[in-house]
C-alpha cells in the first residue's frame, strides 16, 4: 500500500509513517530512494501503536513488544497494572478535593481529611 494511501486510510500523517519507519516501527517495501510502500497489515500495525500510546507506552516499548504483531502480554499485565493503580490514587484524590470543597471548616488546614490529602499528595511527588 502506498504512504499516500495509507495516511488518507489511517489519518496518520505521512511525516509521521516516515518516522515510524525510521525508528523501526513500519518497515517500507520499497527500495531506497523510491516512494515507500507498505504491506497489507500496516494498518493493524498502526493501530496497535496507537493503542499501546494509548495506554502510556513509548515508542520504544511499543517497538518492542511488536514483533510480528504478538504483543508481549507481561508488559500489558504491567502496565494494566500500573493503570489501576493509578486509577485509585486518582479516585482517593477526586473524594479529597469533593471533601474539601464541601468541607465545613473554615480553615481547610484544621480539617483532618484535607490534612491526610496534603500528606498523602507529598509522599506521591
Amino acid at each position: 500500500m502506498d504512504i499516500a494511501d495509507v495516511a488518507k486510510r489511517t489519518g496518520v500523517p505521512a511525516s509521521t509513517l516516515r518516522y515510524y519507519q525510521k525508528i523501526g516501527l513500519l518497515q517500507s517495501l520499497a527500495g531506497h530512494g523510491q516512494r515507500r510502500q507498505f504491506a497489507a497489515d500496516v494498518e493493524d500495525r498502526l493501530a496497535l501503536i496507537a493503542l499501546g500510546q494509548a495506554a502510556g507506552f513509548s515508542l520504544d516499548e511499543v517497538g518492542a513488544m511488536l514483533v510480528d504483531l504478538q504483543v508481549d502480554r507481561h508488559m500489558l499485565v504491567a502496565r494494566a497494572d500500573e493503570i489501576d493503580a493509578q486509577v485509585k490514587r486518582l479516585q482517593a484524590m477526586s473524594k479529597g478535593l469533593r471533601h474539601a470543597a464541601q468541607c465545613p471548616e473554615k480553615d481547610h488546614l484544621a480539617c483532618p481529611t484535607f490534612r491526610r490529602l496534603m500528606k498523602v499528595s507529598l509522599l506521591r511527588r
